[in-house]
């Protein structure tokens, strides 16, 4: 990927960035439902305890549906490593590339760009 403002270079990216976003976002409930288990641990009272379960179990709920939606657009293949390889793979090396772009000029001076008043 030499030229990032070819669109053709932008091919599958909204795919890409949907499964990121929902990786990020499965991660984020996952580590959610680990500190509810923590909390309920650490708490004495016991209608605190309750809410804090309640919580916890929305977010496993929640775990399971993005999950299951990940699954069948085929962002994650948990029961297979042979599938879940070249997904992994294949975002690894878009991430990758993306980190290799030239965005910004080497030369940042902005000397002559802008509007000066007449001396």
């Amino acid at each position: 990927m030499e030229d990032f403002l070819d669109p053709r270079n932008a091919e599958g990216m909204p795919n890409l960035a949907d499964s990121a976003i929902a990786m990020d976002f499965l991660l984020g409930i996952k580590n959610g439902i680990r500190t509810y288990s923590f909390a309920i641990t650490e708490t004495a009272n016991p209608e605190l305890r309750r809410t804090l379960h309640r919580q916890m179990e929305a977010a496993i709920d929640l775990h399971t549906e993005i999950s299951e939606l990940m699954i069948k657009k085929g962002w994650l293949n948990p029961h297979s490593v042979k599938e879940q390889f070249p997904v992994d793979l294949k975002a690894a090396e878009t991430a990758i590339q993306i980190a290799e772009l030239d965005i910004y000029p080497s030369d940042t001076d902005r000397r002559g760009m802008f509007a000066t008043p007449n001396k």
